[in-house]
């Protein structure tokens, strides 16, 4: 699970993932999950619709889903040790939210087009909880996306009034 989560290593996630049974099985437990912690909507991918990359990456994820995975996460039975370790990112990993010291985990891959899909969600503590945040962009390359999260990131988190401004604090 360490190296899957903070090198984002996809032979220790296919490992995980295929440790979790037959690939329905695996994506239905980690849907399972994934509600609990507030996203009810999303279908975890089972099958490899792209060859080279894993069924599990190719799941389409809205990024306000995805933030309401983040929020809800911390209260999900378990989640402590994943939740550090997303804390732990190694330094190539560390961009975007990571970056600012927020839990974080990130995905990213060449689109069809020729584009190339850079995310990250992560979860921000806040005075009155946590924070599910969700960001993306697509670019021309892994580079320039993770430029552009990394200027996201230090907008939202730059300032303590746009934070409380968006978890209700004033600002």
């Amino acid at each position: 699970m360490t190296k899957a989560i903070t090198e984002s290593d996809n032979a220790a996630a296919e490992q995980l993932w295929s440790q979790l049974g037959d690939p329905l099985d695996a994506a239905q437990q980690v849907q399972a999950v994934i509600g609990t912690a507030g996203d009810e909507c999303t279908q975890v991918e089972s099958r490899r619709l792209r060859r080279g990359f894993t069924a599990f990456g190719q799941t389409p994820w809205r990024l306000d889903r995805q933030a309401l995975f983040a929020a809800g996460l911390p209260g999900v039975a378990d989640a402590g040790p994943v939740i550090d370790l997303m804390r732990q990112l190694t330094e190539r990993h560390r961009w975007g939210l990571a970056a600012k010291g927020v839990a974080a985990k990130g995905g990213w891959g060449p689109g069809q087009d020729g584009d190339y899909l850079v995310r990250q969600f992560g979860i921000v503590p806040t005075g009155s909880g946590h924070l599910g945040v969700a960001l993306a962009a697509q670019a021309a390359s892994f580079q320039t996306g993770v430029k552009a999260l990394n200027r996201i990131a230090d907008w939202l988190l730059g300032g303590s009034a746009k934070l409380s401004a968006l978890t209700g604090g004033g600002g």
